[in-house]
């Protein structure tokens, strides 16, 4: 079973001559242990071009020190990565098929084989408090490596790397920072020892750079393009936390495809329409993929804090071991299936036209008209899109679909946020506000079949089905409430002024 770990380390350049500098005295610091040596020796895996180096991943399999095995690193904010541990078992051709799993995003089916074999003779310092407790880890490292490709020369060089303990605080990064600046001790220009050893090869397959995402975008192209990026980012952020069944990570990576999606359809005038009919389509096949799952999860959470806000009298017979039988392989089956639409050929190519739309977008000449003078219009056609579902809106099929144009009508403004501010900052919260009210009808809607399913089967059970009846009560009366709200909600909402 694999373990994970979040890392905050920094890597230094030194030159041979170059003496690490006294850290015993920094504040904070009552002491420094050490040093102690260790020999590392660590193979890297990667496909043939390289993918998992080139965004920020390395998965290695690594002998001695306190910490051998297989690790996965993945990136997790600055400075920082999560390390996915599993036992180093024997030598292998292929990386643990577990580990494998969580770099598909970035493989796409292509072998992860050995690349590198990299050696580390390595002097540690821990900086501890006057208790003890580690602050920090510096460390010096003697590192050989060579790429294992035909005839590739064997690289030397020497690195610092100081790693935040688990009492340290950043604060105290900067300062033993600062002393090695003044021994001429300065930031590595890479993030890992890998991609030191490998930069001339990363350089020689590397595929097209995207465009360059713009400090201050001002043309519509450019805001467009800066969202779309950052959904991409998002969607691939997510993939390896949904294959191990992290909390909210389905929820936010059929967010950031939905938004996605929103975003090609709202701004067809500026990113053509019909380049991107056929990725629209495969988004909404992800998003529908993770929606199963997230719809169970969304199903679970309201009925567990539906039975706990009930008055315990009211709950009659084994209600919460009735849902987890209900629930727990259902759950567990939706996962099961978005895991197999995550390695699957269709979702790879999904990927691959992500990638080719953000470093090639296909952009119409609308795109470099000014951000200011194009969006508000594309903004307001959305609104008038959801205005005419919602006025009048009274059924469930007819709320539904008001809901579907609010939440596009608030990514939309989402994307103009940058350009608009405040303006429309303000205004994304109070479609959110209309989206959220719709949304919480919708759960009603698909909560009472399943209410009902849940009261039938517990009677064929013997099982006591009253609470399943009170609670769909309460959801057909909350759901007639929602429609009573809806219509005061939506004159309130007003149309978008982002100028």
């Amino acid at each position: 079973m694999s373990r994970s770990v979040h890392e905050t380390e920094r890597k230094y350049e030194a030159s041979g001559g170059t003496a690490l500098p006294n850290l015993a005295d920094l504040p904070g610091v009552a002491a420094v242990a050490g040093p102690e040596e260790q020999r590392l020796e660590a193979v890297y895996y990667d496909t043939a071009d390289l993918r998992l180096a080139r965004a920020g991943l390395t998965l290695r399999r690594r002998t001695g020190g306190d910490d051998a095995g297989w690790h996965l690193k993945l990136p997790a904010g600055v400075d920082t990565r999560e390390e996915v541990r599993l036992p180093p078992g024997r030598a292998a051709k292929h990386p643990p098929k577990q580990l494998g799993s969580l770099v598909q995003v970035h493989a796409r089916g292509h072998e992860l084989a050995p690349v590198a074999r990299i050696q580390t003779t390595r002097q540690r310092w821990q900086l501890v408090d006057d208790k003890g407790r580690l602050l920090t880890e510096v460390v010096e490292d003697l590192v050989s490596g060579q790429a294992l490709a035909d005839d590739s020369p064997v690289d030397s060089w020497r690195e610092i790397e100081v790693e935040l303990g688990e009492r340290g605080d950043v604060a105290l990064l900067d300062r033993v920072e600062a002393r090695l600046a003044d021994a001429g001790i300065t930031r590595s220009t890479s993030s890992a020892k890998l991609t030191r050893l490998l930069a001339d090869r990363m350089a020689a397959t590397a595929p097209p750079k995207p465009k360059a995402a713009a400090k201050s975008a001002r043309s519509a192209g450019e805001v467009v393009l800066a969202y779309l990026r950052e959904q991409a980012d998002a969607l691939k952020h997510q993939d390896p936390r949904v294959r191990r069944g992290e909390d909210d990570a389905v929820h936010q990576m059929r967010v950031a495809t939905r938004r996605m999606r929103s975003a090609l359809q709202a701004f067809g005038t500026i990113v053509e329409r019909d380049a991107t009919r056929e990725l629209t389509e495969e988004l909404k096949w992800l998003a529908g993929v993770l929606g199963e799952a997230r719809d169970l999860e969304v199903l679970r959470t309201r009925f567990e804090d539906a039975v706990g806000a009930l008055d315990q009298e009211l709950v009659l017979g084994p209600v919460r071991a009735q849902l987890t039988r209900h629930f727990g392989p259902l759950e567990a089956a939706a996962h099961e299936a978005a895991v197999a639409a995550l390695d699957s050929d269709r979702y790879f190519a999904l990927l691959d036209a992500v990638d080719a739309l953000i470093a090639d977008p296909p952009f119409t000449a609308v795109a470099g008209q000014k951000a200011t003078k194009v969006l508000p219009a594309l903004v307001d056609k959305t609104y008038r899109r959801l205005a005419k579902r919602a006025e009048g809106a009274h059924d469930d099929v007819e709320l539904h679909e008001a809901r579907k144009a609010a939440k596009r009508l608030r990514y939309a403004v989402e994307v103009s946020e940058p350009r608009f501010g405040k303006r429309a900052a303000k205004y994304r919260k109070k479609v959110k506000a209309v989206q959220e009210l719709l949304g919480e009808h919708q759960d009603g809607v698909v909560a009472r079949p399943v209410l009902r399913e849940l009261g039938a089967k517990a009677q064929l059970d013997n099982e006591n089905g009253f609470t399943f009846g009170l609670l769909h009560g309460l959801e057909a009366a909350a759901a007639r409430r929602v429609e009573d709200r809806f219509p005061a909600v939506w004159r309130a909402l007003g149309k978008p002024k982002l100028r």
